[in-house]
């Protein structure tokens, strides 16, 4: 799914979890749209009235250096995007992967 094998969609899932402020998880980029290639990043975009610079930095950190993943992960903060280019982009063919239904 999305160039992504199941285990490392699960350690992806599992890192997620991990931040309660993550009420959604957003692939977008490459990886969304189906046009990526080998070493192709991950864009990950998190949604979350509580997520912060701090949760996104030690997400970021979990994923490209705890995790035995063969990616590199962009995250952003969806509401800190000034970018209104990013943001329809996002909106447009952003895959949400991740929703927390308990809030």
């Amino acid at each position: 799914m999305y160039g992504l094998l199941e285990r490392d969609l699960k350690y992806l899932m599992d890192a997620v979890k991990k931040y309660a402020e993550v009420e959604e998880a957003i692939l977008f980029g490459s990886r969304a749209m189906g046009n990526y290639k080998k070493g192709s990043d991950v864009d990950l975009a998190l949604i979350g009235e509580k997520v912060d610079r701090k949760i996104v930095r030690r997400l970021s950190d979990d994923l490209n250096e705890e995790y035995p993943l063969p990616y590199f992960f962009d995250i952003v903060n969806y509401n800190d995007i000034s970018n209104e280019e990013l943001k329809k982009h996002i909106e447009s063919v952003g895959k949400s992967i991740y929703k927390r239904y308990n809030k």
